[in-house]
Parts: C-alpha cells; sequence; structure tokens
C-alpha cells in the first residue's frame, strides 16, 4: 500500500473575529470569544475521526466545525483520509486500489503516532464511522490500546453485514477470521479504553436480517439491527438515523462530545466565523474505484453564485492547480456566500460543485470529480447530480426534491441512495435547477453534457 495521506484538521491559522451579517442579530463576537476556552483542550483528549468505506477526512467538517463552537482547538483534532479507502474482496488477497485491515490498521497506527507527536498528548480518543471503526478495535485489540481513552464506533458492523459460511475471507462477514477474532471472548471491547457504540433504530442498510441490501434478497444475514452493538461497551440507539447519519448528524454529535468530554455541548449549532479559509485535496479514481490518491495538475476555481439562481457573481474568487501532494487553495471566502466550485483533471468531466455558504474554515473541502458520463446520459442536454455524503436520503422520512419533483431514482424505505440524477433536454442547458433536502436549498446551473461536464449540488448537512 502506498504512502498514507493524512489530513490535518487544525492547519487553518484562526481568523479575527469580527461581527458578520449571518450571525448580526445572534451577539457574534459574545459567541465567538465563547468558543475559545482554555479549560475545554485541558480535559478533552485530542481527537483523531477515521472515515468509512471508500470515504475520506470531508464527511467529518460539520462534525469537526460542532466541536470547534464549543471550544475544542482546531490544532487538537485530525481527521485521517486512507490513500486507498475501499475494501478488498477477500482481505488476504491483494487487489488494485484496495487496502486490507492489515494496512487500515498500520496506516493508523502511523497518524496516531503522528497525531501524538504533534499534540504532546499520551492518549487520544478515536471516532469512526462504519469500516473505519474495524481499523479502531484492530488498532486497540492488536496495535497499542493503551494510548487510547475513548473510541466511539458509529455505524460500524461490529458483527458483519452478513453471517455466511461462503465468503470467508471478506472483512464484513461476522463468521470470518477478521471478525471473529475482534469479537472473541466474554467482552467484545478492550479494558482500558472507553467504548461507545452508536446504532439506528432498525433503519441502517448494513444492519438488516434480510439480505436485499448485499445483492441476496431473502436469504436471511444473521445480522440484526442490534449488530453494531459490542458486549461491554456503551450502546445507544439514535433513533431514525441511517448508516451514516449515526455518525453525521448533530443527534450524534451530542453523544460523541457527551461521550469524550464527560458533559452535554454548549450548543449544537455551528458558530459562523467572519472570514473562512477553505482548502482540500484532489483525488483520483482509477478504473473507476474511489482512492485518496492525490491528483496532481488539476485546476480548482471558485465563484460566489447567487443563492436564488445559481448565477456566478463576476470573475473566480479563487483559483489555483494542485501540485504533486494534490492539495489546492486557500481560499479566502465569506461565511453567507453560496459557492460554485469547478474541478477540472485530465480524463474526468470537469464537475460544477455548489455547496452551501461554509460558516467555518476547513483544510478538508476535498474534491473528485463526479462520474464519468455514461449510456444512460446519451442525448441528454445536461446532467445535474444531487449528493448527500453525510447521509441517504430517505422517502418518506425526508423532503427530497430535485427540480421541484421527489427524485424517482431513491427508494423508499430503509435509507439506501445518496446520489439522485436529473437529466435535461438541450434546449434546458443553461437554467437553474433547484435541489432541496429538508431544511438545505441550493441552486445549481445545468452545464452542457456535450462539453463532458456535470452539474453537482452537494448538501452538507
Amino acid at each position: 500500500m502506498g504512502l498514507t495521506r493524512r489530513t490535518m484538521v487544525g492547519g487553518v491559522s484562526a481568523l479575527p473575529l469580527l461581527a458578520g451579517n449571518l450571525t448580526s442579530n445572534l451577539g457574534f463576537s459574545a459567541l465567538a470569544q465563547a468558543v475559545s476556552t482554555p479549560s475545554v483542550a485541558a480535559e478533552i483528549p485530542p481527537i483523531l475521526f477515521v472515515h468509512g468505506n471508500g470515504d475520506h477526512a470531508a464527511l467529518w467538517i460539520t462534525t469537526l466545525w460542532r466541536m470547534e463552537s464549543n471550544g475544542v482547538p482546531r490544532e487538537r483534532m485530525m481527521a485521517i483520509s486512507f490513500t486507498d479507502p475501499l475494501a478488498r474482496s477477500d482481505d488476504k488477497m491483494e487487489q488494485a486500489n484496495r487496502s486490507s485491515t492489515e494496512d487500515q490498521r498500520r496506516d493508523l497506527a502511523e497518524a496516531i503516532k503522528e497525531f501524538k507527536q504533534r499534540t504532546g498528548a499520551s492518549r487520544v480518543a478515536l471516532v469512526g464511522n462504519s469500516r473505519g471503526g474495524y481499523s479502531i478495535r484492530n488498532y486497540i485489540k492488536n496495535g497499542g490500546g493503551a494510548d487510547i481513552s475513548h473510541a466511539v464506533l458509529c455505524g460500524v458492523p461490529n458483527h458483519g453485514i452478513y453471517d455466511w459460511d461462503e465468503g470467508l475471507g471478506g472483512e464484513f462477514n461476522g463468521r470470518g477470521p477478521f471478525l471473529r477474532g475482534l469479537n472473541e471472548g466474554e467482552s467484545e471491547v478492550t479494558p482500558g479504553t472507553a467504548f461507545l457504540t452508536l446504532r439506528s433504530d432498525g433503519i441502517d442498510k448494513y444492519a438488516q436480517a434480510d439480505g436485499r441490501f448485499v445483492g441476496k434478497p431473502g436469504t436471511p444475514t444473521g445480522v440484526t439491527p442490534e449488530g453494531p452493538a459490542l458486549k461491554g461497551a456503551t450502546n445507544l440507539v439514535l433513533g431514525a438515523l441511517d448508516h451514516r447519519e449515526v455518525a453525521f448528524h448533530p443527534r450524534a454529535f451530542r453523544e460523541i462530545y457527551k461521550f469524550i468530554a464527560g458533559r452535554e455541548p454548549s450548543r449544537i449549532e455551528i458558530v459562523p466565523e467572519a472570514e473562512v479559509r477553505l482548502s482540500g485535496l484532489v483525488t483520483d479514481t482509477p478504473g473507476g474505484i474511489v482512492t485518496n490518491r492525490p491528483v496532481s495538475g488539476a485546476t480548482v476555481e471558485i465563484y460566489r453564485v447567487s443563492p436564488e439562481s445559481g448565477e456566478r457573481s463576476g470573475s473566480p474568487i479563487h483559483s489555483s492547480q494542485t501540485g504533486a501532494d494534490g492539495r489546492w487553495g486557500p481560499a479566502l471566502v465569506e461565511p453567507g456566500w453560496y459557492l460554485e466550485i469547478v474541478l477540472t483533471a485530465a480524463g474526468s468531466p470537469t464537475t460544477h460543485f455548489y455547496r452551501s455558504p461554509f460558516p467555518r474554515s476547513s483544510d478538508v473541502v476535498h474534491l473528485r470529480a463526479a462520474r464519468p458520463l455514461g449510456p444512460a446520459d446519451a442525448g441528454a442536454g445536461a446532467v445535474v447530480l444531487m449528493t448527500r455524503p453525510r447521509g441517504y436520503f430517505g422517502l418518506p422520512r425526508d423532503v427530497v426534491l430535485i427540480d421541484g419533483k421527489e427524485p424517482k431514482d431513491v427508494k423508499s424505505g430503509v435509507p439506501t441512495d445518496s446520489t439522485t440524477t436529473l437529466r435535461l433536454a438541450a434546449e434546458e442547458v443553461g437554467r437553474p435547477v433547484i435541489a432541496i433536502f429538508n431544511t438545505e436549498r441550493i441552486v445549481a446551473r445545468a452545464w452542457p453534457a456535450s462539453e463532458n461536464r456535470i452539474a453537482v449540488a452537494e448538501l452538507t448537512y
């Protein structure tokens, strides 16, 4: 496995906090001062966030902002991006651009060592989503639990997503050697580390009794909604939250903070900064496999756009090209600006990301180009995607509208879909497309597919 790229949260310098238009009625200066509580840094261990299968550090951005809004300094947090975030089909068999459980354990160990050196802490807390919890448990049990104070496992399929005699080499098989090794014994946790599991009340697609979500409808998985719970841990059910929301939803944030800090957070909302600096990593998808391998020579442009029409307000407010490390930025924006981020990279569609305002600075605004235009897009004048990286679209649980209609490619019931596709005729190129998910509203523009362009309305919440 190649060198692991780790994204440090805390590399963005603090900026002066001035009264901003978003918070003029909330007493912004008082709020800004309230989030800088010295005692918080002393009481809470440094926190390292670990993403799931196929993901990257950017999924933790709202959690990081909420932590900062409760006084946790940026330099006391870190989010890892594994180089090859997808699991192998068989854990012991080499597979291009995919990682084994041992790869993940080793790379997490390197990140923990680096994080401890940077913070000077003897122990750190780990928070993981989905597959990220596997690397956390593997590290604690087999690599060094003495330096981990807390382990929070969010939607982690701790007993597998299926429990079958076939496919025993897969790490997600509860009957396979990897999970049997983690779960053996009367207690399923390692002494000396405080464990918390967070799970859904029945709508986590990877904790289902029926195999329809793993390609075998009608076949019992041998797993139940209680699968993420561990003997010896504090186990909490968070209600009707999906597989990702049990990590990234405000409800999950409350429990993560409370477990590590030992008290309730002082706020759940994100406190805006007066000035915001954004940067991140451009990553590759060789052969259609998502990775966190850096893309050099990619161009990132940022435009301020109208929240009502999606139209650009003048020339780019930022333009940069990635080097060998794949990094772009920093871009200086204001917390009330809606943005269009344009990613141009060789071999990929030019991708126009439309985003809600960024209330705070971040160096994990990671970008992957949209998927290539395919046969299903033939004849379309424009293709617009609506994506939700930190959760799924739940119907009828959520309000999900794209261009004024509920999407037909989002299944109802257990939330399983995080992307919906809208295809428009040639005469509709250039017009606005409104994407609504509950209270978040983004207006994208339809770009010509004939120029190998795709628009993405990317939800933050």
